[in-house]
């Protein structure tokens, strides 16, 4: 297993992994995800963003980050967090808790750039989702309402209740 940025060749992979959970969040009767746009997932490759974790050469799991979230996250956006995005596995490959390496990897990540906050966010109130991230380490802080929206993805515009979530790293043992 192997954690690494991803490559612009990567595209194709990652869209057929957005396509899957798009899929696994509808017949789940979750808050379901756009179509991304190629060039949102180009941008984020050449920014470095876009990361995966890779098994037998094959994209097991597949996520993005970002440094400000200013949208969801308000008066808590911060200049000492980042950010994880779209986390999605293989459909093949579900169930192995990548999101123990996620952590993992996020912990460290934030601890080399001197942040303090690994974050991330999900919609709706998916008590399955909550309890996911609350057991790999996040601290759940509640569902909050999201007040502006109108630059975020459409699926934000559809349900402003969010759940956030973090792990504060200077107080991991």
């Amino acid at each position: 297993m192997e954690i690494m940025n991803c490559s612009l060749e990567d595209i194709n992979e990652i869209a057929l992994l957005y396509d899957a959970a798009r899929q696994l969040q509808t017949e789940r009767k979750m808050v379901v995800w756009p179509a991304f746009k190629n060039s949102l997932i180009e941008n984020e490759i050449r920014e470095n963003r876009q990361w995966k974790i890779l098994i037998d050469n094959k994209i097991a799991c597949n996520w993005a980050i970002t440094f400000t979230d200013k949208e969801i996250w308000e008066e808590r956006d911060n200049d000492t967090s980042i950010y994880i995005h779209r986390i999605c596995n293989h459909p093949n490959l579900r169930g192995n808790r990548y999101i123990e390496k996620i952590v993992e990897w996020a912990k460290s990540y934030a601890k080399l750039l001197g942040k303090q906050f690994v974050r991330l966010d999900t919609l709706g109130a998916n008590t399955k989702l909550i309890q996911h991230y609350t057991s790999a380490g996040f601290t759940f802080l509640g569902m909050f309402e999201l007040k502006n929206t109108q630059t975020l993805p459409k699926h934000y515009q559809n349900e402003p209740n969010c759940c956030l979530f973090e792990i504060d790293v200077t107080k991991d043992k």
